[in-house]
C-alpha cells in the first residue's frame, strides 16, 4: 500500500526499515481508508518513519516503551513539530497497539475520585441522565466538594451540616451572573446531597436545605431570526462544491423540521423514508423516537447530497465531515459552525446565540405566526408538554392582541 503514496525504491526501503517498518503498509492503508488527502497521508507516514528509525536505535524490533516515545518527542525544540509527531504516533498506536508497551496507569491522588465515580454511576443508572447532563451535575458536585474540603479541611462528609450547605450555596450563587446559572448551581448541589443520603454517606437529607432561586422559565423571548433571513441564508449557499451541497442540506433539514443538533448528528441513511418523505428522528431529548416530515425542497437537497457529495466511506450516518479522517460529527460544535458560517454569508447579523437551536426557535416562531395549531407545533418539535411550546406564543403579538381584554381600570 505504500506504493500508492511513494514511488522511489530508496524511499520505500527507508520507510520499511526501523522499529515500525513492518507496519508501514498497514498504516498507509489506514490513512487511505480514513479518506486523508494524499499529501497529508505522506506527511504522517514520513513522521512515523522518522520515529521508527529513532526507536530502532533504542529497542530494535522489541516492543516500544513509553520512555522511547517521550525521548523522541523531547528532541523537538518547538511545539508545532512536537504536536505533529505526537499526532502521527497516535495513529501508529491505534493501528499497531501490539508494537507499543502501554504505560502503567497514573495514580490519582484525589481522594474524592471514588466518590465522584460513584456519583456519576448514580446519575447514569438511577437518575437516567444523558452524558452531557451528567457532566454538568458532576461538575456541580465536584465544586461543592472542593468548597467543603477548602473551608473544612480534614472533616468527613458525615460532619456536613445545614449551615455548611447554606454557606456553600451562598458562595456558588455569588459566582453566578444569570438566573439560569444560579438555578443550575442550586439544582446540582441539591442532586449531590440527595446522592450522599441515598448512598449512605450522610444520615440526613440535606437537599431540603438548599433554597430555590427564582427563575421564571417563560419570562424571556427565545432567540430567533426572521424567516426571510433564514430563507436568504439558505438561498445564498451555492451548489458547486461538496461542502456547499452538504451545508445546504444541513440548514434546510434544521430549518424545516426543527430537529436538534444531536438529533441531526444521529440520523442514519436508513432513517430516511424517501418514498414517504419522512425522516425518523432518534436519540431525542425526550428519549423517544419521532417522525418528521420532509418538504420537497429538503428531500431534494438530501438526495443531492447523498448522490453527489457524500464521501464514499463505510458509515451508516447521513452527515459526515470532509476533514480527514472522514467520519460522523462527534460533537455539536461542527454543526453549530456550519450554521453560523452560512448565516453570516447570507448577511444575517448574529447575536451570542447562533447554532442549530436558533433555526429551531425560528421555525417554531414562524409556525405560530402562521396560526398553526399549538399541538401540531409541539408534535413537530418533539415536546412532551404543550407548556414548553407555549413559549413561542408570546411572539405572536398580532394574535395576542386579538384576545387581549380591555384594561379593567377604564380610561384614565
Amino acid at each position: 500500500m505504500l506504493e500508492f503514496y511513494f514511488s522511489y525504491c530508496g524511499v520505500l526501503k527507508r520507510l520499511r526499515s526501523g522499529a515500525l517498518g513492518g507496519e508501514m503498509d498497514r498504516l498507509a492503508e489506514h490513512f487511505f481508508t480514513l479518506g486523508y488527502k494524499r499529501a497529508s497521508a505522506k506527511i504522517y507516514l514520513s513522521r512515523i518513519a522518522r520515529f521508527s528509525r529513532f526507536a530502532a536505535t533504542r529497542c530494535g524490533r522489541m516492543p516500544i516503551h513509553q520512555d522511547v516515545v517521550d525521548s523522541y518527542l523531547c528532541t523537538f525544540t518547538t511545539d508545532s513539530p512536537r504536536i505533529g509527531a505526537a499526532s502521527a504516533l497516535g495513529h501508529a498506536r491505534r493501528v499497531a497497539p501490539e508494537r507499543f508497551i502501554a504505560s502503567p496507569p497514573k495514580v490519582d491522588d484525589d481522594p474524592d475520585t471514588p466518590l465522584l465515580t460513584s456519583f456519576s454511576d448514580y446519575l447514569r443508572k438511577v437518575r437516567g441522565l444523558e452524558p452531557k447532563t451528567r457532566e454538568g451535575v458532576l461538575l456541580g458536585g465536584r465544586r461543592f466538594l472542593d468548597w467543603f474540603r477548602h473551608h473544612h479541611p480534614g472533616q468527613d462528609l458525615e460532619a456536613l451540616t445545614a449551615e455548611h450547605v447554606l454557606a456553600a450555596v451562598e458562595h456558588r450563587l455569588s459566582l453566578s451572573a444569570t438566573t439560569g446559572t444560579r438555578t443550575a448551581a442550586t439544582s446540582h448541589i441539591r442532586t449531590f446531597l440527595q446522592f450522599l443520603c441515598w448512598a449512605g454517606h450522610h444520615d440526613q437529607d440535606l437537599d431540603r436545605v438548599v433554597p430555590r432561586t427564582p427563575h421564571w422559565r417563560l419570562a424571556h423571548l427565545p432567540p430567533r431570526l426572521a424567516w426571510d433571513d433564514v430563507r436568504r441564508a439558505i438561498d445564498a449557499i451555492g451548489a458547486t462544491t461538496p461542502v456547499d451541497i452538504r451545508d445546504r442540506a444541513v440548514l434546510l433539514l434544521l430549518a424545516t423540521t426543527g430537529i436538534r443538533n444531536g438529533e441531526l448528528r444521529a440520523i442514519q441513511l436508513q432513517d430516511i423514508d424517501w418514498r414517504a418523505g419522512e425522516v425518523c428522528v432518534r436519540r431525542t431529548k425526550g428519549k423517544r423516537d419521532r417522525v418528521a416530515p420532509l418538504l420537497e425542497e429538503t428531500g431534494a437537497a438530501l438526495a443531492d447530497y447523498v448522490l453527489r457529495a457524500r464521501p464514499k466511506v463505510d458509515s451508516p450516518y447521513l452527515f459526515l465531515s470532509f476533514t480527514p479522517p472522514v467520519a460522523p460529527f462527534k460533537c455539536a460544535s461542527p454543526v453549530s459552525r456550519i450554521v453560523r458560517k452560512r448565516l453570516r454569508h447570507g448577511g444575517v447579523e448574529l447575536g451570542q446565540v447562533a447554532g442549530a437551536h436558533l433555526l429551531r426557535h425560528s421555525l417554531a416562531t414562524q409556525l405560530v405566526k402562521q396560526r398553526r395549531p399549538i399541538n401540531e407545533v409541539a408534535d413537530l418539535l418533539g415536546h412532551r408538554s404543550i407548556n414548553t411550546t407555549a413559549l413561542y406564543v408570546k411572539v405572536a403579538t398580532s394574535q395576542l392582541a386579538e384576545v387581549a381584554l380591555p384594561f379593567p381600570g377604564g380610561v384614565a
